[in-house]
């Protein structure tokens, strides 16, 4: 009788594993495809294109203040005179999921080192303070990608970052990416931003980013996504991965310009060098989503950060094959051309 109850056990344990691998490897898989730099990327992005104040080649995204004059100098101690220029720059691919280790640019490539780390999340609804809250946390990989200039597109253009393919930051190895207090070492002034009066302001932000572009004043803010305090991809507030994953995403920005990796580009300041930016300006970026399902038209096809995710960006994140996010950062750029 009591090997027959044991025989019992196993073949309930056999079955029951069976029943809950396929749902347990379909929640850890890693998906995602390769980004085709033809029929993946937002080619309207690029513009408006800019010589000083005038727009020789306009577009309906709202553009950043250009310098005004169409001549510039640069150098020193004889300054050589330029054409000041103006243009969107696609430089960075990021992947954003709760997966570590999932590279989602790179085919939905899982590429584990062997250890346990950087374990991600993402929580339904639950019972917090009597409301009801939704958490996730995020990982991201940053990568060089600066595609004029491997296209060719303008030869012996300077202005174009010249780099090679790169992944040049994983958060998983990074400790203040993991933990809320370690990441105070950034980002000291989080107390400062930690009551109503501030997070009202966001209100304004999400307005302005949604209609043209963010309000850089609000610094702590990422618009219609929530605070970008902490600098981490813990998301105490998430409404769904897409929104989820642009945050983090715009959290990691403002995390590499704090810590002197990603540097301004434009304005006045920007015509003959880039320039330390430990303040993030939103405004100098766009968002383009590359996975699961590419925004390649429309006036939100590469959204500011803080921009509403509602129009654009609806049934693009789907049960299983959709959880895993990636995006095209493109960056603005002002450039003395000599």
């Amino acid at each position: 009788m009591k090997s027959l109850r044991c025989l019992i056990a196993i073949f309930a344990m056999f079955f029951a594993s069976a029943m809950l691998a396929p749902s347990a490897q379909a929640q850890s898989r890693c998906t995602g495809k390769f980004v085709n730099p033809i029929t993946d990327v937002c080619w309207s992005c690029l513009f408006p294109l800019s010589i000083g104040g005038l727009s020789i080649w306009p577009s309906t995204r709202p553009d950043t203040n250009n310098p005004s004059l169409p001549i510039c100098a640069c150098g020193s101690p004889i300054p050589r005179i330029g054409i000041a220029a103006g243009f969107w720059e696609p430089v960075r691919l990021a992947d954003v999921s709760v997966k570590p280790w999932c590279f989602v640019n790179l085919g939905g490539m899982k590429i584990a080192p062997g250890f346990d780390i950087g374990q991600g999340q993402f929580t339904g609804p639950s019972q917090v303070g009597g409301q009801a809250q939704n958490t996730s946390k995020w990982h991201v990989h940053w990568y060089v990608y600066p595609l004029l200039y491997w296209m060719e597109i303008l030869t012996d253009f300077l202005c174009f970052e010249q780099a090679s393919f790169d992944i040049a930051y994983m958060t998983e190895v990074d400790p203040l990416w993991q933990d809320d207090t370690l990441t105070t070492i950034i980002n000291p002034e989080v107390v400062i931003f930690a009551n109503p009066i501030a997070k009202a302001a966001c209100a304004g932000d999400c307005i302005a980013a949604t209609a043209r572009l963010p309000l850089d004043v609000t610094f702590w803010c990422a618009g219609c996504q929530g605070s970008m305090y902490p600098m981490n991809g813990n998301i105490s507030s998430s409404i769904g991965h897409v929104q989820a994953s642009r945050l983090a995403l715009s959290r990691f920005a403002f995390k590499m310009h704090r810590q002197g990796l990603a540097w301004g580009t434009m304005g006045s300041k920007g015509m003959c060098d880039k320039y330390l930016m430990p303040v993030l300006k939103k405004q100098q970026y766009r968002i383009q989503m590359t996975n699961p399902i590419p925004t390649v038209s429309g006036k939100m096809g590469c959204s500011p950060i803080g921009a509403s995710t509602l129009p654009p960006q609806t049934g693009r994140s789907y049960p299983v094959q959709g959880e895993d996010m990636g995006y095209l950062v493109w960056r603005k750029r002002n450039c003395c051309v000599l």
